[in-house]
């Protein structure tokens, strides 16, 4: 499945997020800029890291009308412990069926030590104010992934 296109309407979704509580890409159209990033399980280590360092960007991001919403595969309990344990403070969206994954595109054939499976695709997704996609990032670095996307909305959006 193809990546949504930049420009066009990002596709609507409501999850629950680490408390349970629902979150929709509609609550934010027309105030905050969306991050929008898709990881394949909470607690492992390049999830950490990539959490982490947007945890640490929080002031940055807000600064900018920006939010975060990290969506992986994981139940929302599980979601609750990686949010407590690496105290992040942005919400953690739960898609067990991996439907909202795979209308971005973000769901597919994966390698690792030699075996493939279907997985989560780590790709970020960058959407404007207007509620359509600015920037699809498919090459994830997780030590790097707040600053790449800090420093691309600071010269793009803002």
């Amino acid at each position: 499945m193809a990546f949504p296109e930049v420009g066009k309407v990002a596709p609507k979704f409501s999850l629950q997020n680490q408390r349970g509580e629902t979150v929709k890409l509609s609550d934010f159209k027309g105030k905050k800029n969306v991050v929008l990033y898709f990881y394949p399980k909470a607690m492992t280590p390049g999830c950490t890291v990539q959490a982490c360092g947007i945890r640490d960007s929080k002031d940055a991001l807000a600064k900018i009308d920006t939010v975060v919403l990290g969506v992986s595969p994981d139940p929302y309990p599980r979601l609750a412990r990686f949010e407590e344990k690496q105290q992040l403070n942005f919400d953690l969206l739960s898609d067990e069926d991996h439907a909202v994954t795979e209308s971005y595109g973000c769901w597919g054939l994966k390698k690792f030590m030699g075996r493939e499976f279907m997985g989560v695709l780590r790709t970020t997704f960058i959407i404007d104010k207007q509620g359509k996609i600015a920037l699809v990032m498919d090459k994830v670095k997780t030590k790097t992934h707040h600053d790449d996307v800090l420093s691309w909305i600071t010269e793009n959006l803002v």
